[in-house]
C-alpha cells in the first residue's frame, strides 16, 4: 500500500500562483511513476503531469503547459506541483496519485490515491 496525502490547495485570482504537495509513505517511492490527475466538477477526472521513476522525466496535458511544472524529491518521498499562471478553468479538485503502468496519461492506470486538495481560481 501507498499513503498520499496532497497539501497546498486553496484559493487564488486569475494569474496567481499555487504550489500543491503530496506526501507518500508506505512503499519504496521511487518505484512509481507518480501523477496529478484534477477533476472539475461534472467533468471526469483528467491527467495533469507526471513524473517518472528515475530520472525524473516528466509529461504535461497540453492544457498546462508551460504553465505547470511537476517534480519530485525521492529523498523526501514528495511530489510538488507548482501551477502558475492560473486560470478559472483550472478551478478542480487536483488529485495525487502513483502508478507503475507506463500508460500513466489514464487516469484508470493509477493504484494509488490520496483524498484531493481543492483548487479554486477566480476570474
Amino acid at each position: 500500500q501507498v499513503q498520499l496525502v496532497e497539501a497546498g490547495g486553496g484559493w487564488v485570482q486569475a494569474g496567481g500562483a499555487l504550489r500543491l504537495s503530496c506526501a507518500a509513505a508506505g512503499r519504496t517511492f521511487s518505484n512509481y511513476v507518480m501523477g496529478w490527475v484534477r477533476q472539475a466538477p461534472g467533468k471526469e477526472r483528467e491527467f495533469v503531469a507526471g513524473c517518472r521513476r528515475l530520472g525524473g522525466t516528466t509529461d504535461y496535458a497540453d492544457f498546462v503547459k508551460g504553465r505547470f511544472t511537476i517534480a519530485r524529491d525521492n529523498a523526501k518521498n514528495t511530489v510538488y506541483l507548482q501551477m502558475n499562471s492560473l486560470k478559472p478553468e483550472d478551478t478542480a479538485v487536483y488529485y495525487c496519485a502513483a502508478t507503475t503502468s507506463i500508460w500513466f496519461r489514464a487516469p484508470r492506470n493509477y493504484d494509488y490515491w490520496g483524498r484531493g486538495t481543492q483548487v479554486t481560481v477566480s476570474s
